[in-house]
């Protein structure tokens, strides 16, 4: 009796099978592949494409009458995407939606980016998303993106990934040297205009000023064909320059830049790709800009998935806001785990873990649960009941102390579609930073906890 009354959380590791462990630490390596080649939303959309291919997609055609099993993807500005399964039930049914995104904090490149101060050549950057600016000081940097040319044509650009490739590096001040800088507050003492990258120091000799710049601006345009005006539509992002590795003796995790959110990214486009004729129409959608409040075209407070979902709707002659009403979406982004470091910004008993499985959140937000989704008793019932069917390892988590913080993900616009959703996703250590670390049993579970999504009715 004591033991059905009684509730305790346990690690996967006392749960799972030594073969399902095999399977978990199996699919971490195709993951670490995908994140590789997903250093950008850009890059992220083009490997997801590849992929989904390769597994049966086909891009959609408005108008095309689908069956149940076609597998079909929209390619959103080639920064964000949406892959779906045609299910077997009629569209008004509802779908299962898993929303991820695949933008991440960085540097973007300003549109006058190139200036050379004291024989050094630089670029100015503007930080993308919510990022530690101290953290990305004397950091091995990447370049990737694409420049717009005045033809039409955009030129790619992608520099720091190969083992030849240079990289670029901002600055630190020398401890030294360091007395005032030491002084300020750790949000003060680098600061965002400071956040300089180097691009190099050799001069041509022919230039008549600026022989720094000039050199790097002959390079450039030898390389790519482009010119300092060329920036004025340039969309060029710095990235860490580091590879995604096993972290442990035991290897049972995973540092890398862009877990969050890629991490839920992948596993929800492995399951769609693996999904086969679904009682609903499955959705995976690989959203951009979540980092700074899920704006602009391509992120999920724009009209481009009810664009999508209005045309399969028209090939039924259903109406999509009664397909909305009857689906289901999961939000898969991370969420912190409990690090023994900084315990006093978690209440332990209700923070997510490493190696306890899929984190699910019933909010996000800030504070007095302010910007959450808030999902309801129900909604957390379906999850309870959907992954124990599946064998999903999962757990309840919060973003932190109530009075500590917080933060947001896409619930809150999914749910303004009048669509029940909830937040789930893998708990990470380092959120944010340029390396991030999440365990691989917890990857595995939130792979499994977006099939399941996919195949429920």
């Amino acid at each position: 009796m004591e033991k059905e009354l009684l509730y305790k959380q346990k690690s996967a590791y006392e749960i799972i099978s030594d073969d399902e462990v095999k399977k978990a630490y199996d699919y971490c390596e195709d993951y670490k592949k995908y994140l590789n080649a997903s250093m950008t939303e850009r890059l992220a959309v083009k490997t997801a494409i590849n992929l989904a291919e390769k597994a049966g997609f086909r891009e959609f055609q408005p108008g095309k009458e689908y069956k149940a099993g076609d597998k079909i993807y929209k390619n959103i500005r080639k920064k964000a995407l949406i892959l779906a399964v045609i299910g077997k039930m009629p569209i008004e049914a509802g779908l299962n939606i898993a929303g991820a995104h695949v933008d991440a904090p960085r540097l973007d490149l300003k549109q006058v980016p190139m200036y050379e101060d004291s024989e050094i050549a630089f670029f100015k950057t503007h930080y993308y998303g919510g990022i530690r600016k101290y953290q990305w000081v004397a950091l091995p940097l990447a370049l990737h993106g694409v420049v717009a040319l005045m033809d039409g044509s955009t030129v790619d650009v992608s520099i720091g990934d190969e083992e030849n490739d240079p990289i670029f590096v901002i600055t630190d001040l020398l401890p030294h040297l360091a007395a005032d800088q030491n002084k300020k507050t750790l949000g003060e003492g680098i600061t965002g205009e400071a956040l300089n990258i180097v691009i190099g120091s050799a001069p041509d000799k022919e230039a008549e000023k600026d022989k720094v710049k000039y050199n790097i601006l002959k390079i450039l345009n030898e390389k790519y064909g482009i010119t300092e005006e060329d920036f004025l539509s340039a969309e060029l992002e710095a990235v860490p320059a580091l590879k995604a590795k096993d972290v442990g003796f035991d290897r049972s995790m995973i540092g890398a830049y862009g877990h969050d959110d890629r991490v839920c990214a992948y596993a929800e486009l492995r399951a769609i790709m693996e999904c086969q004729a679904p009682e609903k129409t499955a959705i995976c959608i690989l959203a951009d800009k979540e980092e700074i409040g899920s704006e602009g075209v391509s992120g999920m407070q724009s009209q481009a998935f009810e664009s999508f979902v209005s045309e399969l709707c028209k090939i039924q002659g259903a109406d999509m806001y009664r397909c909305f009403e009857n689906s289901f979406c999961i939000s898969a982004d991370v969420l912190n785990a409990f690090d023994p470091t900084y315990p006093e910004v978690s209440e332990k008993r209700n923070n997510a873990k490493i190696n306890y499985g899929l984190g699910v959140c019933k909010f996000t937000g800030a504070r007095g649960k302010s910007g959450s989704n808030d999902a309801s008793a129900e909604v957390i019932g379906k999850i309870r009941r959907m992954f124990k069917e599946d064998g999903v390892v999962w757990q309840l988590g919060e973003l932190g102390k109530v009075d500590q913080g917080g933060g947001g993900t896409i619930a809150k616009f999914m749910a303004n579609r009048n669509i029940d959703t909830i937040d789930a996703g893998v708990p990470v250590l380092s959120m944010h930073a340029p390396y991030e670390l999440v365990s691989k049993l917890d990857c595995y579970m939130t792979y499994k906890g977006m099939a399941a999504l996919y195949k429920s009715k």
